[in-house]
Parts: C-alpha cells; sequence; structure tokens
C-alpha cells in the first residue's frame, strides 16, 4: 500500500495498521473516513492520522487514513 508494508502504524494512539484499515474498507464496506473512524477507533484521538490538513504534530505522519481509502477507491474503480 502506497509503498508501506500493511504491518506500517498509521493511527499510533490506537495502535491501527494499514491491513486493519484495509480490512474495514474492503470487508465491512467502509466508504469514508467516519466509517473507518467508528470501526478501527483510528483518528479518535489526536486526530493527526486522519488526513495531512488535520495533522498539527510534530512530527508530520508518512501516511494518513484518507491516504488509505483514496487509493482503495482507485483500485476498485479501476477493476
Amino acid at each position: 500500500m502506497l509503498g508501506f508494508e500493511k504491518s506500517y502504524e498509521v493511527c499510533n494512539c490506537k495502535k491501527v495498521t494499514i491491513e486493519h484499515i484495509e480490512n474495514v474498507i474492503k470487508n465491512q464496506n467502509a466508504t469514508t473516513l467516519r466509517e473507518i473512524q467508528d470501526l478501527t477507533t483510528a483518528g479518535t484521538e489526536c486526530r493527526h492520522c486522519i488526513f495531512p490538513e488535520g495533522d498539527f504534530g510534530k512530527m508530520k505522519k508518512k501516511i494518513y487514513c484518507k491516504d488509505i481509502l483514496n487509493e482503495l477507491k482507485k483500485e476498485v474503480s479501476n477493476g
């Protein structure tokens, strides 16, 4: 996924990995960032991992929930 291992931790606060986020998008039909938050709890603590515009941390994230959602939407639309 975008050059990261599936075990890469997107949300450090809640210990949510790329694999976990992919799973809720593919298997539980999450189609919005809100649904990803509800199903994984990613982004419900400090909220820095949701999208770059909301990342006010000193150390910027390398990948965001929004990136994963957009990438998987692209994969689905391309077949």
